[in-house]
């Protein structure tokens, strides 16, 4: 399964599952990203991070180390 770091600019993924655990999955949910919740990728920094994405109608930016533990399809 692939990864929110692995999506391409533009695209629409949605989360599958969050594979952290304990604060991090935490706060990756307090900030919207749920399990089955739409995400479209805006853009990607230069070197690849951060990772500016659009869920539940607002922006936000993740961090790769992040991204990489949220799995999408």
């Amino acid at each position: 399964m692939s990864t929110l770091k692995d999506a391409k600019v533009g695209s629409r993924v949605k989360v599958a599952k969050l594979n952290g655990e304990g604060a991090v999955k935490r706060r990756i949910m307090d900030m919207g990203i749920t399990k089955g919740v739409e995400v479209y990728v805006r853009k990607v920094a230069p070197l690849g991070d951060p990772i500016e994405v659009e869920v539940r109608g607002y922006e936000l930016s993740l961090r790769k180390a992040d991204a990489e533990i949220i799995e999408v399809q």
